[in-house]
């Protein structure tokens, strides 16, 4: 199986605003973050490793990318202001699926797990909105893979 398509382009291609969350759940978020110093570019995590919290892209630029088994690239997507990268590992307290990487001088933030689930248990309509993140990554997914 080819990374690219016959002319170039990547074999899958996200919708970047799939991560975007609404920003009452942004501030709710980052209420409970700790910033991460981005002074050049800054891996927030790699694919495989274990989900530990989320990432709130703030502004700047983060690209988010996913390899095969076998090292190919299948696709790098340039993720948006208010995004949260990490979100579907999480939740599922699985590794993460994806790689995310934030470029210098990005404003950035961490949420551990644990400030994540005090969150939600304190304010369970946020829930909704996580739902809704995580929804639009699916979506999102599915129609590259159409």
């Amino acid at each position: 199986m080819k990374a690219t398509a016959p002319h170039g382009e990547p074999l899958v291609q996200l919708d970047p605003s799939a991560f975007v969350a609404d920003p009452e759940l942004i501030q709710a978020l980052d209420a409970r973050a700790a910033p991460v110093p981005c002074e050049s570019d800054h891996v927030l995590f790699r694919q495989g490793d274990p989900s530990v919290g989320l990432y709130i892209l703030h502004e700047g630029a983060a690209t988010v990318s996913m390899i095969s088994p076998d090292g190919q690239s299948l696709f790098a997507v340039q993720a948006l202001s208010g995004s949260l990268l990490g979100l579907p590992g999480l939740v599922s307290g699985q590794p993460y699926s994806l790689s995310a990487t934030a470029g210098r001088g990005s404003r950035v933030s961490f949420v551990s797990r644990d400030e994540f689930i005090a969150l939600m248990q304190a304010d369970p309509h946020l829930s909704l909105k996580i739902l809704q993140v995580l929804a639009a990554e699916v979506r999102s997914a599915r129609k590259a893979l159409y």
